[in-house]
């Protein structure tokens, strides 16, 4: 587990700690035109972001950034495939930006529960067999899965928080979804045998 990142309060002026974020956003050059675009690293001062549409090294930017809002600056240079820009705020709006950037750079690192731990994937062979509680045996189908949990689709649901067996893999019953239910691994499974064990019958 690594240590939570503790950013600088907006007193330090020189220097913001850059996160490392994914953030999906859209922004509008001088020429109004709108691109969506990536933020792949910000700081309360300033954010690097993957874009289509690269304007010129002073120009104008005003960005949608999806979990912080709207944010404008300047462009100060071109990297790869986009280009870092300044950020324009007051120090409340920093300070306010640089609790915002500590919650998602610790949110990743933490493994929150506010995002899905792992990747998700569909199986070659989606249809599994539970065992309920009672020892009782229905087949299902697996929607999505991850090395945490799995989605299913079912004819009936068992039991919220009920333990079953998808597979091998011990679960449990944890949310209700439109066309079926969520289960949590009692075990974080291996993604080079996640598939097997779900699947064996």
């Amino acid at each position: 587990m690594h240590k939570p990142i503790h950013l600088p309060a907006a007193a330090e002026r020189r220097r913001f700690q850059r996160v490392k974020v994914h953030l999906l956003g859209r922004y509008m050059l001088p020429d109004r035109r709108e691109y969506p675009c990536q933020v792949i690293n910000m700081s309360p001062g300033g954010l690097a972001m993957l874009a289509p549409g690269i304007g010129n090294v002073g120009d104008r930017v005003v960005a949608y950034l999806d979990h912080i809002g709207r944010v404008e600056g300047k462009i100060t240079r071109i990297i790869d495939n986009g280009f870092a820009m300044t950020v324009g705020a007051t120090p409340r709006k920093r300070d306010k930006l640089a609790a915002q950037l500590t919650w998602l750079a610790n949110r990743d690192i933490l493994n929150l529960p506010e995002d899905r731990r792992h990747d998700r994937i569909v199986p070659r062979n989606p249809i599994a067999v539970l065992t309920l509680e009672d020892g009782s045996r229905m087949s299902c189908r697996i929607i999505d899965m991850s090395r945490s949990g799995a989605a299913i689709a079912a004819e009936s649901r068992p039991p919220m928080n009920s333990m079953v067996y998808l597979g091998r893999v011990q679960s449990r019953v944890v949310r209700a979804l439109d066309d079926g239910f969520a289960l949590e691994f009692v075990h974080e499974q291996l993604e080079e045998t996640l598939e097997d064990s779900v699947t064996a019958r």
